[in-house]
């Protein structure tokens, strides 16, 4: 392994929303740091996938259709 090419990693504290506090490894920051979140990962519907909704269920397929269903590459009908 090639020296000084690796970024340090440093022992930070990370603080939740919540208030609960974990230790972790990070090139963020210096040791003992502390990063506070802003939005918290274990309740954030970018991270615990949400209400995940199709929007259209067929839908946007049936319209495209019927718009371009007569349509071919070849230039018959």
């Amino acid at each position: 392994m090639k020296a000084d090419i690796h970024p340090k990693l440093n022992r930070i504290k990370v603080q939740m929303t919540d208030g609960t506090v974990f230790e972790t490894r990070s090139t963020w920051g210096n040791d003992g740091d502390t990063l506070q979140l802003d939005i918290d990962p274990t309740v954030h519907p970018a991270w615990t996938g949400g209400k995940s909704q199709l929007l259209d269920q067929g839908g946007q397929v049936a319209r495209f259709n019927k718009r371009f269903g007569g349509l071919s590459l070849t230039g018959k009908k």
